[in-house]
């Protein structure tokens, strides 16, 4: 009588695994209540492997089932834990086509009043950790750039000059807003290497939220391309999400405006990415992506581009690889993508870079074969 219960159960979860995998794959804009199904994947995987382990100590007949479909679910299971525990770093000494890439949402550097701290220290210390870094390339999301002195501040958010200038580094501001003062919001790209080609992709309406590409000339001469996106976000307050599941009268206050504000962000960023397939697929170059999804990779949006690219963490991470910095737990909204032309070499998010709401990351890429290593014909 035990044993049919828990046939029924292993079955029951298999089941709900398979459809929380089809939910996944169905974009908001056609059933967004989908997006619920898709975010119960990893409870429904974790069971899996519970039935797995209970079969094989009584049934091991039984136990083929959930354990073929552990093994076919697999790359699923590793977007939220990412298990490499023998991965090593790579050599310090660059190899031909070897790229260091840093992704990061620096929150324009904590310019308004309500993010800054005594004598703007936590602004100082982000643009000298973002200008310092070692790598190749930065993609910023959420920059800021004051091109004249201001009065309180004096250079100290002349950010293209600290950041690319005085270091050497080309950039590529994408400006989605320019204010009275001729301070610049958007996006930015600052590259060791030539930039050979760049543009703006919008949304309809440029906004924030929208992506930019830089095409870059590797010292091998091979042509990449660089793509640094920000995809629509909820518009929740964490303080809101927190009382809404904190009591009833919490989510009674707040829990129909955070739904709607969900289905908003949720059909946005599905659209989203179907605009920037469209346009990726059309590129001829070995092709990375940053970018601050405000997805989980238990979503359409992240379910997509892992269809047609390598996500870093995945390939070579351990753990969850939590990058929002936040009262809100494990959760990972930043991420890094690469074509197939690369091999994804290490993977590293610094956790002791604070000053924003997003925690940095850095990832090291290898062109499988570079120009100036392949074979003579």
């Amino acid at each position: 009588m035990r044993r049919s219960f828990a046939l029924k159960c292993t079955l029951l979860v298999v089941a709900w695994l398979l459809l929380a995998i089809a939910c996944v794959q169905i974009p908001g804009y056609h059933f967004w209540p989908a997006a619920f199904g898709a975010l119960t994947l990893p409870l429904a995987l974790g069971l899996n492997l519970l039935a797995a382990l209970y079969w094989l100590r009584r049934n091991w007949r039984v136990a083929v089932l959930p354990i073929v479909v552990a093994v076919l679910t697999w790359p699923h299971f590793q977007r939220g834990l990412a298990l490499h525990p023998l991965h090593s770093a790579p050599p310090a000494t660059a190899e031909p086509g070897q790229v260091r890439l840093l992704s990061a949402n620096v929150r324009i550097f904590n310019v308004y009043s309500q993010l800054r701290d005594k004598q703007s220290s936590s602004s100082r210390q982000l643009i000298q950790w973002v200008a310092n870094s070692p790598a190749d390339i930065l993609c910023l999301q959420e920059f800021y750039n004051e091109p004249r002195i201001s009065r309180q501040d004096g250079t100290l958010f002349r950010t293209v000059d600290q950041i690319g200038k005085a270091h050497g580094r080309e950039v590529f501001v994408s400006r989605t807003l320019t204010n009275a003062a001729g301070a610049e919001f958007g996006l930015a790209i600052f590259t060791r290497y030539p930039i050979v080609g760049r543009g703006t992709i919008s949304f309809g309406k440029l906004t924030q939220n929208h992506a930019m590409y830089a095409d870059l000339r590797l010292p091998t001469g091979d042509t990449i391309r660089v793509y640094n996106f920000h995809l629509q976000s909820m518009s929740m307050d964490e303080q809101d999400i927190v009382e809404s599941y904190s009591s009833k009268a919490g989510f009674r206050r707040k829990g129909l405006g955070l739904l709607r504000r969900f289905k908003r962000g949720l059909v946005a960023r599905n659209a989203q990415v179907d605009t920037l397939l469209r346009r990726f697929e059309r590129c001829r170059y070995p092709i990375l992506l940053c970018a601050d999804l405000n997805d989980l990779p238990y979503s359409y949006t992240y379910d997509q581009l892992a269809d047609h690219f390598q996500n870093a963490w995945a390939t070579v991470g351990t753990g969850v690889g939590t990058t929002y910095n936040g009262r809100l737990p494990l959760l990972r909204i930043d991420h890094q993508f690469a074509g197939p032309e690369w091999e994804v070499r290490d993977y590293q998010v610094h956790y002791d870079v604070t000053q924003s709401d997003h925690f940095p990351s850095t990832a090291v890429y290898r062109l499988r074969r570079p120009r100036g290593t392949q074979p003579a014909d």
